[in-house]
């Protein structure tokens, strides 16, 4: 086990940030202070090019402190150096709404416990997906560490009240998919290797998990090199009637109501304009272009 004193830690964390966890981070502040170094962001994009800072400075860990999405900017600041994912690794504080990144790693929730986890800096290596897509400025390169997708949660992510979300948290986001469900899906095709699917949502997996607990990709691990999709061919009232209770009880979906596909590199297309996602984040729209590279990512666990 490497102690923390041989080891450089440089946390990312937004002053803006609330929540219960953020302000217990705060509280701790001066403790976690004293053995790293703190860069604060103060405005969207910060935390990946502070990353891509304290990359080049020489940091042996950078952990990002928020959820999901804070977590992938600070892993594309990570990647916009060369030999990046080669000089450190990328820890997590959870302090988000749902981390489900934290979560697939198993990362304690507490704070206390997960900031000695970064102390003592076990490494692990996974999978680390790159996405292509059509980003607000045109086409656009992306890594993400757990999840991607195309349709009906895209769409959900792009109409998240954001205020509701400090409120109630994944709530928010039930909310923004049932208003999402009630309007027309346009029809997606998913193509991997000599496969080709369609469907009104697509969702891909590093890690097994989505949206929390749920158990999606069941068939996924984070160090197979492979890609898992997960197609809905019709997403209306019907199939979440249908998917519902088994994803409320067994955190699993029905096997009856969607397409698996298993590939290490994938394509979806659409005839119209359909929202893109990468770790719970609003990206950019379709056409996607998914690959990985195997075991190219060093990640702090317990």
């Amino acid at each position: 086990m490497e102690g923390f004193a041989k080891v450089r830690i440089c946390v990312i964390f937004n002053p803006a940030a609330r929540g219960e966890k953020a302000r217990r981070f705060r509280r701790h502040l001066d403790t976690i202070g004293s053995s790293c170094t703190l860069k604060l962001t103060s405005a969207a994009g910060d935390a990946r090019r502070l990353a891509a800072e304290a990359v080049r400075e020489g940091f042996d860990i950078i952990a990002a402190a928020g959820g999901d999405g804070t977590m992938n900017e600070v892993l594309n600041g990570i990647g916009d150096v060369p030999g990046g994912f080669d000089r450190c690794r990328l820890a997590v504080l959870p302090l988000g709404t749902v981390n489900v990144f934290a979560r697939e790693l198993r990362l304690p929730r507490r704070l206390g416990p997960a900031w000695r986890c970064i102390q003592a800096g076990h490494e692990a290596l996974i999978d680390l997906p790159l996405a292509e897509f059509v980003g607000p400025r045109g086409p656009e390169r992306r890594w993400f560490a757990q999840l991607a997708g195309a349709g009906l949660d895209a769409r959900a992510v792009e109409l998240v009240n954001w205020p509701l979300k400090k409120q109630v948290g994944p709530l928010a986001y039930i909310w923004a998919g049932l208003v999402a469900v009630a309007s027309r899906g346009p029809t997606l095709q998913v193509s991997a290797g000599g496969t080709s699917l369609c469907g009104q949502l697509v969702v891909i997996g590093n890690g097994k998990l989505y949206g929390g607990n749920y158990r999606v990709f069941e068939g996924a691990d984070l160090r197979d090199g492979i890609l898992d999709a997960v197609v809905f061919p019709t997403v209306n009232w019907f199939t979440l009637a249908r998917c519902g209770p088994q994803m409320l009880v067994r955190r699993t979906l029905p096997a009856a109501y969607i397409r698996r596909v298993q590939a290490p590199a994938l394509t979806i297309t659409s005839d119209e304009r359909v929202p893109f996602q990468l770790d719970g984040e609003l990206a950019g729209t379709l056409p996607a272009k998914i690959t990985i590279q195997r075991q190219a990512l060093r990640v702090v666990v317990p």
